[in-house]
């Protein structure tokens, strides 16, 4: 089984993952500042889970998947600095609550530990894969989100998602029915989070995070 192959079977549940009205409104310029203001807190607490994630994968990687997961987590940390020197422009609060569908998302990632090194390197990959799809997607991006647009479809991390892609399937192509089957469970399990994650930031409730004063 290869990554490529999770994508052909479940077609439908990916897209719901990688199109949504939330990324019309990105690209088309109909998406409330405030909606999008909300998705950028709730995504930052979600990166630095997935910082957590990523260590933990380190440390049972494989002497040859190592280089790139250890880039991986130095992009990531970056990346809240990023995401920090946004917030700190727009006034927002980074301290927010997780939201519920955010917070089932990261103890999903979290129950990944328990799992074949097979399978969390393709939940790995399908996240990634499917955060990159969704703002190509997006692209050029309303002159409003425009800077985002193009910081999530860089060709560094396209070549990222590229590399995780062969390491899955290398992984994939080492482990037993069994893992193969988790990695398949885990990969269905990414992709609805990832809907649930934009749908998630047009609800509109305070308590998603987002602007003070």
């Amino acid at each position: 089984m290869r990554p490529r192959d999770l994508l052909a079977r479940h077609q439908e549940l990916w897209r719901g993952a990688t199109r949504h009205p939330f990324l019309d409104g990105v690209r088309e310029g109909t998406l409330p500042r405030r909606a999008f203001e909300r998705w950028l807190v709730q995504d930052y607490l979600f990166v630095r889970e997935g910082l957590a994630f990523q260590a933990r994968l380190l440390a049972r990687a494989p002497r040859r998947d190592q280089r790139l997961l250890i880039g991986g987590l130095v992009a990531l940390e970056e990346e809240l600095g990023w995401f920090e020197e946004q917030a700190r422009r727009r006034n927002l609060d980074l301290d927010a609550r997780p939201h519920p569908a955010n917070a089932a998302y990261c103890g999903f990632l979290a129950g990944l530990e328990g799992e074949p090194y097979a399978a969390a390197l393709a939940a790995l990959w399908a996240l990634e894969r499917a955060y990159l799809e969704a703002w190509r997607g997006a692209a050029p991006g309303h002159p409003e989100y425009r800077e985002f647009v193009e910081h999530w479809t860089t060709p560094e991390f396209a070549d990222y998602v590229s590399g995780l892609e062969g390491a899955a399937e290398a992984a994939l192509g080492e482990a037993g029915e069994g893992a193969r089957g988790r990695a398949e469970e885990a990969f269905v399990g990414v992709a609805r989070f990832e809907r649930g994650f934009w749908e998630m930031a047009l609800e509109g409730t305070e308590e998603n995070g987002g602007r003070v004063g």
